[in-house]
């Protein structure tokens, strides 16, 4: 479906003469686009044109957990309405308020910070984190948005099966990582909202202000769980591991833009005392959250592969190899 037939099919749905649709964003994972009608400016998201492997890009997952989040102090773009007939575009999809802030997702998204500028920006990251896993899952009407008991070693399990389902060749690597990480689950800890895939390309600062957060963005894989799977993955974000992902990408870490850009240490010594937590634990989220980049990559290749994409298979295996490389190299730290 193109954007002119999207524009006919949301004139009908939101009941108006005429609607603007304008793609955002979107590839392999969830379609954004910006619709404008006379009944206000919105942000659309559904599922990719391409097939996906079951539990990912829902809809109703995303439009749940934003709308249970939006009175706490998470910031969250507020929802509009959700839609499941799949008649109407093909798929499920959901709408959301239009946000006019900046998302880091490169090292240019950042030169306007200074270095204090970009250390409270990056405590920022992780000070909203820390609140997102403090709420009260029960409280705000999340109680059965997941099953929280267990909830690691079915993540290694689900990735494990990921994996099986979409890989295109064999990976020792991926498969000795895998062993390592069913014999080292960490002891089961306190459960909170987890978003699945938080880094600063996941999340929208101000523009008036830019060491404040607008809204946590992208929440297709939330669920309740072991919060600390969710500081495994932006440490990640801050290693070897990130550069290989925003070097996909063809741009720069953002938070490389300059000196006032933290450590890890120190990133993860913020959100320890933020949230209280202990991160005794954190190489093997670490190692966890690299397996699980590595199975989704996989995906993404998988898909490349199925549509015939050439030019950009090569890439995508060769970051998914990468990956499986550094996901052993942390997986030393843990015992064989």
């Amino acid at each position: 479906m193109d954007e002119t037939e999207m524009e006919t099919a949301l004139a009908k749905w939101i009941e108006v003469d005429e609607v603007h649709v304008t793609q955002l964003a979107g590839g392999s994972s969830n379609l954004t686009f910006r619709v404008q009608s006379e009944k206000g400016d919105w942000v659309l998201r559904r599922p990719p044109m391409l097939h996906v492997l079951a539990t990912a890009n829902d809809m109703k997952r995303e439009h749940t957990v934003q709308t249970a989040l939006r009175d706490t102090d998470v910031p969250v773009a507020r929802t509009v309405a959700l839609c499941e007939d799949e008649s109407v575009l093909g798929a499920p999809f959901y709408v959301m308020e239009m946000l006019d802030g900046i998302v880091f997702n490169t090292a240019d998204d950042v030169q306007h910070l200074d270095e204090a500028q970009s250390l409270e920006a990056s405590f920022e990251l992780m000070d909203v984190l820390a609140r997102l896993h403090s709420v009260d899952y029960e409280a705000v009407g999340l109680g059965s948005f997941g099953k929280p008991a267990g909830f690691v070693e079915r993540q290694v399990k689900r990735w494990i099966t990921q994996w099986e389902k979409s890989k295109q060749r064999e990976l020792p690597e991926i498969e000795e990582v895998a062993r390592r990480l069913l014999a080292n689950l960490p002891p089961e800890g306190t459960h909170g909202i987890v978003h699945g895939d938080y880094s600063f390309n996941n999340t929208m600062f101000r523009k008036d202000q830019p060491t404040k957060m607008l809204a946590v963005l992208d929440w297709e894989m939330s669920t309740l769980g072991d919060p600390l799977t969710d500081v495994g993955m932006v440490a990640n974000y801050w290693t070897e591991v990130g550069e290989r992902m925003w070097r996909s990408r063809g741009v720069g870490q953002p938070h490389k833009a300059n000196a006032g850009f933290p450590s890890l240490d120190v990133l993860l010594d913020r959100y320890a005392t933020t949230s209280g937590r202990d991160l005794s634990h954190i190489a093997f989220y670490r190692v966890l959250s690299v397996f699980k980049l590595a199975c989704i990559t996989e995906g993404a290749h998988a898909r490349l592969v199925k549509a015939g994409e050439t030019d950009r298979i090569a890439q995508a295996r060769g970051t998914v190899e990468d990956l499986a490389r550094m996901a052993l190299d942390a997986a030393a730290t843990l015992k064989s």
